[in-house]
């Protein structure tokens, strides 16, 4: 199964986020199939950008988004 899921970046204490799609059974940090955006928490407000095109065509496709991910996505207007 492909899930949406985020991906952690960053230094220590200083996170940053990518929003991707990836196989379920990969690692976190692990091999991934497309990028779809980037979450930013430490920016006042929060930042987030996605593609929500390239988000839309993947739900389509049948991939499964975490919760958190689902939380960005509506964020950004999905």
């Amino acid at each position: 199964m492909v899930k949406i899921r985020l991906t952690r970046l960053g230094a220590h204490k200083k996170p940053f986020y990518r929003l991707i799609v990836a196989d379920s059974k990969a690692r976190r940090d692990g091999p991934f199939i497309e990028i779809l955006g980037t979450y930013d928490p430490l920016k006042e407000p929060s930042e987030i950008k996605i593609d929500l095109e390239k988000a839309k065509y993947w739900l389509q496709k049948g991939a499964q988004a975490t919760d958190t991910a689902k939380k960005l996505m509506q964020k950004a207007g999905l």
